[in-house]
């Protein structure tokens, strides 16, 4: 029976991992989800697995992955084959408020991983060594801004922008340094802008639908003419899959979801969108809420992901389009109030951050 830890379980993209994981009838896995619960970091993204498979298949630790000793001694005991590493800090605006947040997390807390997670590939027997894997999830923006044409390869020279993407390349290149030194199998992806269910407030989807709701000003940076790849959270878990089961040790896979989009273009459909499942009593359109605001410091313009070496050699693709993922993500938000109202109620207010 496999042995997945998942780093980063309870937060966004690490929850809908763990969901993907368990939707499966045939799946017999036992997984570990090791999260250090920060403001982002919501277990109730878990509940329903946590009571369906707490204590036998599913388990979770509290534990940050800068705690060398305590990650040690829980790898230690999990003994696992998979380690999927999606803990990060990961709000670009929080990374201008905060930079040493996002290098003690995203670089210091890689680092401290990876030479946990050494150790334990060392202390296994031959054969499960070739059964070890550990996996990096990574991000586009790491390669910096496009101009109007030309997409990101695995290729593309790293040039990243602000605090958290300059963290993340770092990241990415210790990965890499663990594998061409140590020898440590390791598989990285790079992926476009995720959207979809359990995603925390402050990213632009949940937060503009969370505002139309309350009939709050929908704040759009700059004129809005910023353009990125949009990729349905599920077919991202369905990719990080893919590339466990087929990809290559000490490979780079790029992620992208082939939805290219200004931000303006975004809210509009979301306001769309809502407009049609729940009209406002108070305005003809939530387009009306539209606010123009101050741009983000050092705003990359465009993003765009060339992901056909996973799609070529894994032989992966994304299932949903824009349009039917932004539908289902809208619907889920309307269908789970509660679990972003209790985030506001708690540690949110849509405040704005990241104007230095």
């Amino acid at each position: 029976m496999k042995r997945i830890i998942v780093t980063g379980g309870a937060g966004f993209i690490g929850a809908n991992y763990i969901h993907l994981l368990f939707s499966d009838p045939a799946f017999s896995a036992k997984v570990l989800n090791l999260d250090k619960l920060t403001y982002a970091g919501n277990p109730e993204s878990l509940s329903d697995i946590e009571a369906k498979h707490g204590g036998s298949s599913y388990f979770f630790e509290q534990a940050d992955i800068c705690d060398t000793a305590r990650v040690s001694a829980i790898i230690k005991q999990f003994n696992p084959d998979t380690i999927v590493n999606f803990a990060a800090e990961s709000h670009v605006d929080r990374s201008i408020d905060a930079p040493m947040d996002f290098i003690n997390t995203n670089l210091l807390g890689t680092a401290s991983l990876l030479g946990v997670a050494l150790e334990h590939f060392r202390s296994l027997p031959a054969a499960d060594k070739l059964a070890f894997r550990f996996h990096h999830v990574s991000t586009d923006e790491v390669y910096g801004s496009l101009g109007e044409s030309g997409l990101f390869a695995e290729s593309t020279p790293y040039d990243p922008s602000s605090p958290y993407s300059a963290s993340k390349a770092g990241s990415d290149h210790l990965v890499r340094a663990w594998h061409r030194t140590f020898g440590l199998p390791v598989t990285i992806s790079n992926c476009s802008n995720n959207y979809g269910a359990y995603q925390f407030p402050e990213k632009l989807i949940p937060l503009m639908i969370i505002n139309c709701l309350a009939h709050k000003p929908l704040p759009v940076y700059g004129k809005g003419i910023n353009v990125r790849d949009w990729l349905y959270v599920d077919d991202h878990c369905t990719a990080i899959n893919s590339i466990l089961s087929q990809g290559i040790s000490g490979e780079t896979y790029n992620i992208g979801g082939c939805n290219e989009m200004q931000n303006i273009q975004i809210v509009e459909t979301v306001c769309t969108l809502l407009d049609e499942l729940m009209p406002s009593v108070k305005l003809q359109s939530y387009r009306e809420l539209i606010t123009f605001v101050a741009d983000r410091p050092g705003h990359d313009l465009r993003y765009a992901i060339d992901a056909s070496k996973i799609q070529r050699e894994l032989g992966w693709q994304p299932a949903e389009t824009f349009a039917t993922g932004i539908r289902k993500t809208v619907l889920w938000y309307l269908e789970h109030k509660q679990w972003w109202q209790h985030i506001q109620n708690n540690s949110y207010q849509q405040q704005r951050l990241g104007l230095s």
